[in-house]
């Protein structure tokens, strides 16, 4: 699999962009920032963009979502929870990461959803907690967790629609479903693994 990640916006989200190396289709998970800078990655990777993946709507993982949109002609796809937080980004929180131009999803996902890119297959697992719509897309050996699960600590839970309850139960069904060995890609910081988590993080270690 080709992949990519770009901390992009003023809050250095991981945006990331992956692809089938047989027919060169692609997906992007999180633009939240600097389109020119991912649109250079993608003319340098040689990839045609089927999907674009929001695993949340917050400012910080939407706010190139309408200049990619119209830049690739691919699907924009949200949860159905979030799919407001993209129509219509709430003005104080895109203020903060100096402005949103408002993106139409062309879809909404749902918890087992699963997205076809060449020879990749994403499936869809909804993870509320941080927000109503986080979703994670889990693949053979990668899944993208978003802001539900970061490398030593989780998404948080004082923000509108944030709930700590809905935060834990989605933790620990990542616990239960999703392999050890398999690489964790958050929304913010490194990479780690769902075995390092389940043994060292602690929000994780006594669900």
């Amino acid at each position: 699999m080709i992949l990519e990640t770009l901390p992009v916006g003023a809050l250095d989200a991981n945006c990331y962009i992956a692809g089938c190396p047989k027919t060169r289709e692609g997906f992007i998970v999180d633009p939240g920032g600097d389109a020119d800078t991912i649109l250079d990655a993608l003319r340098r990777l040689e990839l045609t963009i089927r999907y674009i993946f929001n695993t949340h709507g917050h400012v910080d993982h939407v706010g190139a979502n309408a200049a990619l949109h119209e830049a690739t002609g691919a699907s924009l796809v949200v949860h159905g929870a979030d799919r407001e937080a993209l129509v219509n980004p709430h003005p104080y929180w895109a203020a903060m990461v100096g402005g949103v131009e408002p993106s139409q999803p062309d879809e909404t996902m749902a918890d087992g959803d699963v997205y076809e890119v060449g020879t990749l297959s994403l499936r869809v697992l909804h993870t509320p907690g941080h927000s109503p719509g986080c979703v994670c897309l889990l693949m053979d050996e990668v899944i993208f967790t978003g802001d539900t699960l970061f490398a030593g600590s989780v998404g948080r839970t004082d923000l509108p629609g944030g709930s700590i309850a809905e935060l834990e139960a989605s933790l620990r069904r990542l616990v239960e479903e999703v392999p050890p060995a398999t690489r964790v890609l958050p929304g913010h910081g490194p990479a780690t693994t769902m075995a390092d988590e389940a043994a060292n993080n602690p929000f994780l270690r006594n669900l």
